[in-house]
């Protein structure tokens, strides 16, 4: 399956390859064979970038991407876990747990490398959501090569858990702010720094 921001891209590609292919056959041109075969390896790989596939829902408060959990750390009254995804992650996210969007703002920002302490600052998406917990807050932040960050989302939508809620283009992290304590209690996680998740899948925390 195919993530939805990602059939554009790869018809230009498309379109583009079998061009090189045409002209490659009409003049026999030995160096558009290397066009050929580069261009099929590349091809391969974005669709394998633009894959979406179909995930079932963990126990608690699950991952909204797939990746690396980068930071888990206590800010005032929140709880926050952060997830870097890499070239071949997919890079669909998705909704940490059901939850209702009151607000989604577009911040303006650097190009820091998503790995790096004011990755933050980052060109970034911020949907502020209210759940069963309390409120939440789920960022997508670019990265130096993340061009675009596509919504799937509205406010005033109600979402499931492991509902999509957008693609970063070609990017870079996804940090989920909980509250450390919610009417079913503290908020444990059931990560640590350096294990991969995989969107709406993986339980982040779970409150008791």
């Amino acid at each position: 399956m195919i993530a939805r921001g990602g059939g554009g891209p790869l018809a230009a590609l498309g379109a583009g390859y079998a061009a090189i292919i045409v002209v490659w056959l009409l003049t026999g041109n030995p160096w558009l064979l290397v066009l050929v075969v580069g261009g099929a390896l590349f091809l391969a790989l974005m669709v394998n970038f633009f894959r979406d596939p179909e995930r079932k829902p963990g126990e608690g408060v699950v991952a909204p991407a797939d990746g690396i959990v980068s930071i888990i750390e206590t800010r005032g009254d929140h709880l926050l876990i952060a997830t870097f995804m890499n070239v071949h992650d997919v890079h669909v996210n998705r909704a940490p747990t059901g939850c209702a969007v009151k607000r989604i703002a577009r911040v303006s920002g650097p190009r820091r490398p998503a790995y790096s302490d004011e990755a933050d600052k980052n060109n970034r998406v911020v949907y502020s959501l209210e759940t069963e917990h309390g409120p939440m807050s789920l960022t997508q932040i670019t990265g130096v090569f993340a061009r675009r960050i596509v919504p799937y989302v509205h406010e005033g939508q109600r979402l499931s858990k492991g509902q999509r809620i957008g693609i970063i283009r070609f990017g870079s992290r996804v940090d989920l702010e909980m509250p450390a304590r919610g009417p079913a209690g503290m908020a444990e996680p059931r990560v640590k720094k350096g294990d991969r998740v995989r969107a709406g899948e993986s339980t982040l925390a779970i409150y008791r």
